[in-house]
């Protein structure tokens, strides 16, 4: 029975490392803010603006309990999710959690492109997207550094360092 938790900042590539490590490894992938959505019939945007940030947070925690409960999953959590609650504490507890490190500059290039689908990044750009995360991920940091391991997400352009990124994992999580 494993359980492994992605964590990092948004555009890390945690959906995108979860596809690639469950096929490898059997596990099933689960994205914890699309399994939201799925339950909730809306987007984390919608809930959020219904609900606030608070009342989303306390949604998140609870179906992070419920994926946690499964066995033989990997499940990529939303930016915010290891900051809230004992979340982080809790995920640590129930399996192997990997923090995706990305530097600022580069995830301010990876998120550029996609601002319009990212409520919280639009209207900012170039400077002031790089001191918004920056700022954000100053604060996150303390959180995701608790995971047991920490990986060096940095280069992620191809299929290629997608497979190096996932062959590197199996090795240090020995699935």
């Amino acid at each position: 029975m494993r359980r492994i938790f992605l964590v990092g900042y948004m555009g890390a590539g945690k959906t995108t490392v979860g596809r690639a490590l469950s096929k490898r490894t059997g596990l099933s992938f689960i994205d914890l803010d699309y399994y939201i959505e799925g339950r909730y019939r809306k987007t984390v945007s919608q809930i959020f603006a219904e609900k606030g940030e608070e009342g989303f947070r306390k949604i998140e925690r609870n179906l992070l309990h419920e994926v946690a409960a499964f066995e033989d999953v990997l499940v990529s959590t939303g930016g915010g999710t290891p900051c809230f609650f004992d979340n982080m504490d809790y995920m640590n507890a129930c399996g192997a959690t990997i923090y995706l490190k990305v530097s600022v500059e580069e995830l301010a290039r990876r998120l550029e492109v996609c601002k319009r689908t990212r409520p919280v990044l639009r209207g900012r750009s170039g400077e002031e997207l790089r001191d918004f995360i920056a700022e954000s991920l100053e604060r996150r940091e303390p959180y995701y550094g608790k995971a047991s391991v920490v990986f060096d997400a940095e280069r992620m352009l191809t299929e290629s360092d997608v497979r190096g990124i996932t062959d590197a994992l199996v090795k240090i999580i020995q699935i």
